[in-house]
């Protein structure tokens, strides 16, 4: 998804929300992920004060940018999604799926991840999700997340069919979201 992104070239449009429209984002968001809600991060994150920005990028995808920060980018159908700048900072926000080694550079090179690299023995499914569940891609061996996604198949059915593509990946290590810090507004 964001493997050639740049400011300059894959947004079309930086608008300030109103504010009726970023309490509905927050609470989507709040909504999706359940951790931030418990655990008072939604304020820490999104202060009311914080001008909060909505960006249209190519590809129908639409990010949200807080204090020139991007946050969440979503997809089509509107599922957030966080960067993995913010996943690093509270890995503890979604679904866990933790690929092998062998998996590793086909996922730094923005692959999907296919089941049996979800399925083998350095492999681990720490959270059963459902089909078309946001999830955090970890490696075998590793601290961070290296990849955030969408599974194509619920967790069961990847265990049970274990071949395809198990998750679609959306945002991974060093594509081009990942190499952007800041968006000036």
């Amino acid at each position: 998804m964001f493997k050639k992104f740049s400011r300059e070239e894959s947004v079309s449009s930086l608008n300030l929300a109103k504010s009726s429209v970023a309490r509905g984002v927050k609470a989507k968001i709040g909504e999706q992920y359940p951790y931030l809600e418990e655990n008072e991060l939604l304020d820490v994150l999104m202060p009311k004060k914080a001008p909060m920005y909505l960006a249209k990028c190519q590809g129908h995808m639409g990010m949200v940018v807080v204090d020139g920060q991007p946050m969440f980018f979503s997809n089509r159908d509107g599922t957030y999604f966080p960067t993995l700048r913010l996943l690093h900072k509270y890995p503890d926000m979604m679904a866990k799926l933790r690929v092998d080694r062998g998996a590793i550079k086909f996922v730094l090179s923005g692959a999907n991840i296919m089941c049996p690299g979800l399925t083998s023995p350095g492999a681990t499914i720490h959270d059963h999700v459902d089909n078309e569940a946001p999830v955090a891609i970890f490696a075998e061996g590793k601290e961070h997340a290296l990849a955030v996604g969408l599974t194509t198949m619920s967790t069961k059915d990847i265990l049970a069919i274990n071949k395809g593509v198990g998750v679609e990946t959306m945002h991974y290590l060093n594509d081009g979201l990942w190499k952007i810090t800041n968006i000036d507004i």
